[in-house]
């Protein structure tokens, strides 16, 4: 009988600028109606406001939770692995989540295309006394159609937007979202690619097309 479900998501798969925060909720199974009752949805659907509400609401109703903040140094390592991906990382701190909060069942939202691929790797990663004591559903979009999951999101979003803000905050500069489809974002990478080395994913193609322009350019006067 399932007691315990556990909702996992993600914020900041994206962006240039900034972490990729992880966060999983573990909610008794009878309390999933509570969080129905506050009408929690999807991060993405709701204003910063919004969101940062329903965080204290749902920190009241939940038994625990876990956040894991990866930054862009974890991030461009794994990209530069033969042996990881995003998705792997990804995976690696969901089963991370699962196997610190121990539930009876957990929710993930899963970010690859081959779900089957994914819930293979991600149940080889969980510690072998876990992998038959907990009922493992993966879903693409699972914020949409579980709650817990749209709990999780919300969680790692504001985590997630809380951090930006420190970075903000700690250099007195202005970015914009950190997403590159933000024109603020571009033109401020454009100004500070080189300048700020910890912020910025350096395995994207945005920054790294700027860091070759760059080196050519420096090249010249050689």
């Amino acid at each position: 009988m399932v007691k315990t479900i556990c909702g996992i998501d993600e914020a900041g798969r994206g962006p240039i600028i900034g972490p990729l925060v992880m966060a999983g909720i573990l909610i008794k199974e009878k309390d999933i109606e509570k969080l129905e009752k506050i009408k929690v949805r999807d991060s993405k659907l709701l204003t910063k406001e919004q969101r940062e509400e329903f965080f204290e609401k749902i920190k009241k109703i939940v038994l625990d939770f876990r956040i894991k903040i990866l930054e862009p140094d974890v991030i461009d390592a794994a990209l530069k692995s033969s042996s990881l991906n995003l998705n792997w990382l990804e995976a690696n701190t969901s089963a991370e989540i699962v196997e610190e909060l121990k539930p009876d069942k957990a929710i993930i939202d899963c970010p690859s295309n081959n779900i089957g691929a994914y819930r293979e790797y991600f149940i080889n990663k969980i510690k072998e006394e876990l992998r038959d004591k907990v009922e493992i559903v993966m879903e693409h979009r699972a914020d949409l159609n579980y709650v817990v999951v749209a709990a999780a999101s919300i969680i790692a979003k504001v985590i997630r937007d809380r951090e930006i803000e420190k970075i903000k905050q700690k250099y007195a500069i202005e970015f914009g979202s950190g997403y590159p489809s933000d024109p603020l974002t571009v033109e401020f990478l454009k100004q500070n690619y080189d300048k700020y080395p910890d912020i910025f994913r350096k395995t994207w193609v945005s920054y790294k097309r700027l860091a070759s322009k760059s080196q050519t350019t420096l090249d010249k006067f050689k």
